[in-house]
């Protein structure tokens, strides 16, 4: 059976809306010199209801198309044209469709009436900041897959530097000398001395926004920090990560990258501030002249918790001691969480090269560590992988989010100088070759797949971008509702 396209089949299949049909009415009237008036006059209609349809804010109906189309001297397939317009009126439908999408509402922005007295540069510069946000936005919502790849670039730098960062030790030693820190452990009241050194005063509240760990009024000189810090938790850590932004002159980071970056640059300058280089290197220096090299000893001898001491140790082992290192923390689910390396140990990665997020080897000290009954005392283990030997020092530590691991490790030939290095632990990991622990045994698998259905508990980030903002995850409503009730009257 034949069928014949009718105009209102025409108008579905080119997906014309009110809007192009509007500004397509406007330009062949405009180019036949008639007026809106004269139009009116011709179809029957009033001069404001065609202004209506020309501005898309009515649709036409069928009938009155066929009247405007012979009152304008064309056909109805004319009006109904998919083609391009001219500029003016491009620019136009785009800025219409603009002010009713999310960029405009989230700025806050009335629609306006696009009159003709509004240039067209205007327009496009209109048009091009609304593109330019946009752009902004996109890179600040980073995807999953653009963090990663953000993340890759990151490890990538601070392999390339061995973990080591001179301007960063540099700021941190123009602070201590500042507040004339003698050297050694940074005590509490020596933070203080730091925060009131940058004009800040501390204060402890109860009520602190959810999203964030501390929040800082700039205009009062004012840093909040949680009152549960003062009875668990190590205040001094909380009180350097949130002056070290300021310390460093970050400003707001404008991507997902930058905000990594500045992460990253926060978390060294603040351990760099609890173990300082100069305290720090001859005390471990000395440990390797003795062979007796310790991941707790460090933490012991700077109050710090462990995984800061390992953060530490792998920033000046490779520049003072000539020790490549590996570090990893690792969830009780397995997951790699944290990850750093320059000694050619074999991560398991993904497509992208990222460590994080990715399962660690059930045969690695960092899991097996989680299934050893002393959690007092440090579990060492040598692991013989596909790419060689090496011997690891790992912890399990507690946190809102559940137990961690975090371990140190070196090549086989380095173990020589650390404590630990006679344990008759070892494992075996074959992942970097073969499937090794990343599928069951095959009489388990044989015995159970067919008669199994686990209900898997889903990440809540699995299908979502990232939080979107310059700061991501920060409720900035709470915050500033925050900062305004404590402000000082």
């Amino acid at each position: 059976m034949t069928t014949i396209d009718t105009p209102a089949d025409a108008a579905e299949e080119l997906e014309v809306d009110a809007l192009t049909i509007g500004r397509r009415i406007r330009q062949l009237r405009t180019e036949r010199s008639i007026t809106l008036d004269e139009l009116a006059a011709a179809v029957d209609r009033a001069p404001s209801q065609l202004s209506m349809i020309e501005n898309g804010k009515r649709e036409p109906k069928l009938t009155l198309l066929r009247a405007i189309a012979r009152a304008l001297d064309t056909t109805i397939d004319a009006v109904l044209e998919a083609g391009p317009l001219d500029e003016r009126s491009s620019l136009e439908i785009s800025l219409e469709r603009a002010m009713k999408g999310s960029t405009f509402q989230s700025l806050g922005i009335e629609p306006f009436r696009i009159g003709k007295a509004i240039p067209t540069g205007m327009l496009k510069t209109v048009l091009a900041l609304q593109g330019e946000i946009e752009r902004l936005q996109d890179e600040r919502a980073a995807t999953p897959e653009e963090a990663r790849r953000a993340n890759v670039a990151l490890r990538r730098l601070m392999r390339s530097q061995n973990n080591y960062f001179p301007d960063l030790e540099e700021h941190a030693r123009e602070i201590l000398d500042a507040v004339n820190h003698p050297g050694g452990p940074l005590t509490q009241r020596t933070a203080s001395d730091i925060a009131a050194h940058l004009g800040f005063t501390l204060h402890y509240v109860s009520d602190l926004p959810q999203t964030t760990r501390s929040v800082a009024d700039i205009k009062n000189g004012r840093l909040y920090l949680s009152s549960a810090l003062t009875a668990k938790g190590d205040p001094r850590t909380a009180v350097l990560q949130a002056l070290s932004s300021r310390m460093l002159g970050h400003e707001e980071p404008v991507s997902y990258a930058s905000f990594l970056r500045q992460r990253v640059e926060t978390n060294y300058l603040t351990g760099a501030l609890l173990i300082p280089e100069a305290h720090a290197v001859p005390f471990l220096q000395e440990a390797k002249s003795r062979k007796a090299i310790s991941i707790e000893d460090l933490r012991d001898a700077y109050s710090v918790s462990y995984e800061t001491a390992a953060h530490r140790f792998t920033n000046l082992a490779t520049r003072h001691l000539d020790i490549r290192v590996h570090f990893l923390k690792v969830h009780e689910s397995g997951t790699i969480t944290k990850a750093y390396e320059n000694d050619d140990v074999n991560f398991p990665t993904d497509t992208l090269g990222s460590i994080e997020g990715q399962m660690c080897c059930r045969k690695w000290t960092s899991r097996v560590v989680f299934d050893e009954p002393d959690r007092f005392n440090p579990y060492y283990q040598y692991t013989d992988t596909g790419n060689g030997t090496y011997w690891c020092t790992a912890r399990v530590e507690s946190s809102t989010d559940g137990d961690h691991s975090v371990s140190v490790g070196v090549r086989f030939d380095d173990t020589r100088w650390f404590i630990g290095r006679e344990t008759t632990n070892r494992g075996v990991s074959r992942h970097a070759v073969d499937v090794c622990c990343r599928r069951a045994p095959a009489n388990l698998e044989e015995a159970w797949r067919k008669h199994s259905w686990p209900n898997v508990r889903t990440p809540r980030t699995l299908l979502a971008t990232l939080p979107t903002g310059a700061f991501p995850g920060v409720d900035t409503t709470d915050v500033y509702e925050f900062l305004e009730a404590h402000a000082p009257r």
